[in-house]
């Protein structure tokens, strides 16, 4: 099945990116980021910015839009079966020169996971502004579940919130 990513959450001065591989069935059939009810991203946006899973979607993008902080997916296509990164195939990034070019305070990358942060390394990482560091944080699929919600926090606060150097 081929599947279409969505827009990206971003506000023009973003200086924070988190990049995700491809919305999964839950997220895709909702129109929201994130949106199966065991993942853990809105709980660690919950710790980290107060965009908890609590709040209306609206709301928790506006608080994050309001940090400084973008979401969006590397890839704009795929086909796919079900959810798991595994199964992504016929890859078609998005436009990361032109989302680069018109977000260049982006400082920090979060790679939401192995594929997100292969698939980056791929197809975007040669549009990075000069200065960005990325970093490969834990995914925040259910179905990765081998370590605890702490750890993940984090490990996202440090990609998120640590010094760039």
């Amino acid at each position: 099945m081929i599947i279409q990513g969505f827009d990206p959450i971003a506000a023009p001065d973003a200086q924070r990116l988190i990049l995700g591989s491809m919305p999964g069935v839950a997220s895709l059939e909702a129109g929201q980021y994130y949106a199966h009810g065991r993942n853990a991203f809105w709980p660690i946006m919950g710790e980290l910015f107060g965009a908890g899973p609590e709040k209306p979607y609206a709301e928790r993008q506006a608080i994050l839009m309001e940090n400084g902080v973008a979401v969006w997916d590397v890839l704009q296509l795929c086909r796919r079966e079900g959810s798991l990164d595994a199964n992504i195939k016929a890859e078609v990034a998005n436009d990361f020169s032109d989302f680069f070019a018109t977000h260049p305070k982006i400082r920090r990358i979060a790679l939401n996971g192995g594929k997100a942060a292969k698939s980056f390394d791929k197809y975007a990482a040669a549009y990075s502004p000069a200065g960005a560091v990325s970093t490969a944080v834990p995914s925040t699929s259910p179905a990765y579940a081998s370590m605890t919600f702490e750890r993940k926090c984090e490990l996202w606060r440090a990609a998120l919130l640590g010094p760039v150097a």
